[in-house]
């Protein structure tokens, strides 16, 4: 028998009103001088500013130049900005991309380079060995999970290429997740952040990896999300639909560890070169991938079923996501947002050269993906 190496560190505040017990928090380990890594939009909301008033005590600065999909650039400004404030700790406050940049700016905070020297895949990848400054998560989406990982996505500048920081160091030291950030939320950030988190659940579980911890996380973080998610759309004021999916959002971001497959290797294609929000380019491409997954593990599509409350076996899943997507407001494929057949000759390859691709259920080639791009247009 090989070792497999299982982990669940992050400690995590949920419920309403965790978000105030931020301030103290930090106060409690010592810190005085954080910055806050928020989007543009975000930082101009009053959710935003009634955030900051929970800091009392605290000299806050914020870092608001996330925006789109985030780049390396953003990131060395976040850096920058930490250094200008003398700043002791981060507060990464917002959907994934604030997240992500968040983890990373805390990384280049104390480390020498450029981000994409620090990515896993790099040829001669720089080692972390600095401490990172202390780092508390506040999702303000459900879709992600970015709070509880241990990785970060950021763009390269010029070909928007999505590159990954993976450590354990860069894992939130506390997270506060907080469903009442969520209820100014519109429909669509909902709808495409709520198939994010369903998609990670589900395409944990289809991995072929050995994690039975992370299969029944899935499965449970499925059965939280399918039950909410169109509530959560529907009655956007609806606390019990929100906190579930931002439980389902966590739990799926915790079960892929055991990592994902090709509905993410295309939506990163896709993040790359239509600049889709990663979310909805899940949702576009979810079922002509499990369609075509289905007869690899039939038995894992009747626990998904299952998980999900659906009837009828497996390949009834699929025709439910299809429903439900339409349920939410994710209409058309492909090409009604904006994808052209003309980008093929640049969505394929990405695809399957991404590493999520690699624990698929079903190997895929570059026809496969050139032929999955297509039937989702």
């Amino acid at each position: 028998m090989t070792i497999a190496r299982f982990a669940f560190p992050t400690p995590i505040h949920f419920g309403a009103g965790a978000r105030k017990l931020v301030g103290p928090h930090l106060l409690a380990q010592g810190l005085k001088r954080p910055l806050i890594v928020t989007d543009r939009a975000l930082a101009a909301l009053p959710v935003a500013a009634e955030f900051r008033s929970h800091l009392q005590g605290l000299d806050v600065a914020v870092f608001d130049g996330v925006f789109g999909n985030p780049t390396c650039a953003q990131v060395m400004a976040g850096a920058a900005a930490f250094k200008a404030h003398g700043a002791d700790g981060v507060i990464a406050f917002g959907g994934g991309a604030a997240l992500d940049v968040g983890k990373v700016v805390a990384l280049m905070a104390v480390h020498e380079g450029d981000v994409l020297e620090y990515v896993w895949d790099h040829p001669q990848v720089r080692p972390i060995v600095q401490p990172l400054p202390y780092l508390v998560a506040v999702p303000t989406t459900s879709g992600t999970g970015s709070e509880v990982g241990r990785s970060a996505v950021v763009s390269e500048d010029a070909s928007h290429v999505k590159r990954t920081v993976f450590s354990p160091a860069i894992l939130a030291r506390a997270v506060f997740a907080d469903p009442e950030l969520t209820l100014a939320l519109p429909p669509a950030v909902t709808a495409a952040t709520g198939m994010d988190a369903l998609t990670h659940n589900i395409e944990s579980y289809l991995s072929p990896a050995y994690h039975p911890m992370c299969d029944g996380i899935a499965l449970e973080g499925l059965r939280i999300g399918a039950r909410a998610l169109l509530t959560a759309v529907k009655e956007p004021g609806n606390l019990q639909a929100r906190g579930d999916m931002m439980m389902s959002s966590l739990m799926g971001a915790v079960a892929f560890q055991k990592d994902l497959g090709s509905v993410h290797a295309c939506a990163h294609a896709l993040g790359a070169v239509a600049d889709l929000h990663h979310g909805l380019a899940n949702a576009l491409m979810i079922d002509s991938v499990l369609a075509w997954n289905h007869e690899a593990v039939p038995q894992k599509f009747d626990e998904l079923a299952h998980a999900a409350g659906v009837s009828g076996g497996g390949f009834a899943f699929v025709t439910w996501l299809k429903h439900l997507k339409r349920e939410i407001g994710i209409a058309g494929g492909l090409a009604a947002h904006g994808v052209s057949e003309a980008m093929l000759p640049q969505l394929v390859p990405l695809a399957a050269k991404d590493f999520t691709g690699g624990t698929n259920p079903r190997p895929a080639t570059e026809a496969d993906y050139e032929r999955l791009f297509r039937q989702a247009m």
